[in-house]
């Protein structure tokens, strides 16, 4: 199975050279002699912003981002006064800001946050504008290489390979759980779990029907998604053994009925508060499936007892077969077509800078793709930074992910918790067939 292990653990075991970015000017952020950008600190040519005084920009951030966002973004502010620029940040989920951006660019931000799945489509639409060649440099030669390359694609109209997004965090998910409830040693095994769970009268949640949890099932057992076909949109996948697969959802199934009380599909949100208790309410959630995005929330909830590590294995046919999952990156694109295309520009290098990387780290627990945050006290010594790293050596990348992939994955996962889904008589075959022909075909 292919995996970004290769990639990602080399970066993460040195610190990449930095690269220089010609500025000659006086520059914000850096010292007066900025003829070198060593990536230390976030340093521009004040003439890069051209004639663009005045600059009105809407910046699209998530809900748990959108605080930390709007303060990076006053500093932005501040460090270009003669600039007057205004910024107004909005909530928006990045897995739909492809969505947002396709239906309407004119009306969408100047300067957006959004998953590496969606990159192909915004590249093929026309609607994000390739990084500027000055800061591309600065960005590959400071960033994990498996980031820079999922945010690089193929210029639909040279065919070159071309920096199409600033990388600003790893996005993925792992196992979180409560430490009171199960073991480090029970964190490797799903079927141990599942038993110190239901011991404890508590929940193992995660969103089964969700096709970003959902392909799990599939994934574990030995299918990948394998690009795209030459239209840009029919997904691909590799040449799999489908007996595997079909055996490994059926494990799964046999295990969710088995612990019918006890597994529970809920969306991920379910995770963080349902570890949180108090003298009135006892916790609900012992262990679930939750993402970097929520880390904070996690051991906020759980103090102490939070625990988090890699996905466990599942036993298929009596072999341990370790659980498979998707992980990518979260991106800064800027809108094509906004009026103030170079002051854009300038706040998404500023926004995927390592000051600003250092601070997601530090307050949002996110995992950093900038090599020198990467190497600092707060990601070595963060649990879920560790986990998702741990977790990423099992993973299938999250790039050129076809938009009809999501909902049949997330239905194979309703199916195979279903209460009317007989794990002895279900035909997992037909499920498996029937999914990739509707990724295919819809």
């Amino acid at each position: 199975m292919k995996k970004i292990v290769a990639l990602l653990l080399a970066a993460m075991m040195m610190v990449a050279a930095f690269a220089s970015c010609g500025n000659t000017d006086k520059a914000a952020g850096g010292s007066d002699d900025a003829s070198t950008n060593t990536g230390a600190k976030f340093s521009v040519d004040v003439a890069d912003f051209g004639e663009e005084s005045g600059a009105s920009l809407k910046v699209w951030g998530p809900d748990n981002y959108v605080k930390l966002l709007k303060k990076q973004c006053d500093a932005f502010v501040k460090m270009f006064p003669d600039q007057k620029i205004k910024i107004n940040v909005v909530a928006q989920g990045e897995d739909t800001a492809a969505t947002n951006m396709l239906s309407d660019a004119d009306a969408a931000a100047d300067v957006f946050g959004f998953a590496s799945d969606q990159l192909s489509r915004l590249v093929n639409a026309g609607v994000i504008a390739p990084v500027a060649t000055k800061y591309a440099e600065d960005i590959t030669a400071t960033n994990l290489k498996a980031a820079v390359s999922a945010s690089t694609l193929p210029n639909p109209d040279t065919n070159e390979d071309t920096l199409y997004a600033f990388p600003e965090t790893g996005n993925g998910y792992y196992l979180v759980y409560d430490k009171t409830v199960v073991s480090d040693k029970e964190a490797g095994s799903l079927e141990a779990i599942l038993a110190a769970c239901k011991k404890a009268g508590k929940k193992f949640i995660m969103d089964a029907g969700t096709g970003y949890y959902g392909c799990i099932f599939a994934f574990t057992g030995g299918l990948e998604i394998n690009g795209l076909e030459e239209d840009g949109l029919t997904q691909k996948f590799n040449d799999f053994d489908s007996k595997k697969v079909v055996a490994t959802l059926k494990a799964f199934s046999t295990l969710m009925h088995e612990y019918k009380d006890t597994f529970t599909s809920l969306d991920v949100a379910n995770v963080s508060s349902g570890f949180v208790s108090s003298k009135k309410k006892a916790s609900t959630c012992g262990a679930g499936i939750d993402g970097n995005w929520n880390a904070t929330a996690d051991a906020d909830a759980l103090g102490e007892n939070f625990g988090a590590t890699k996905l466990p294995t599942i036993k298929v046919d009596g072999e341990e077969q370790q659980m498979i999952s998707m992980y990518g990156y979260k991106m800064i694109g800027v809108n094509n077509g906004s009026k103030y295309p170079r002051t854009s520009q300038i706040l998404a290098y500023y926004l995927s800078s390592e000051d600003c990387q250092q601070q997601r780290c530090d307050e949002l627990g996110w995992s950093p793709t900038n090599n020198t945050v990467i190497e600092s006290d707060s990601a070595k010594n963060n649990v879920a930074i560790s986990a998702l790293v741990a977790q990423s050596e099992h993973s299938v990348p999250q790039v050129n992910v076809s938009s009809t992939f999501w909902d049949p994955m997330g239905n194979v996962g309703n199916k195979l918790i279903a209460a009317d889904t007989n794990p002895k008589k279900y035909d997992f075959d037909k499920l498996l067939k029937d999914t990739i022909s509707n990724i295919k075909d819809e």
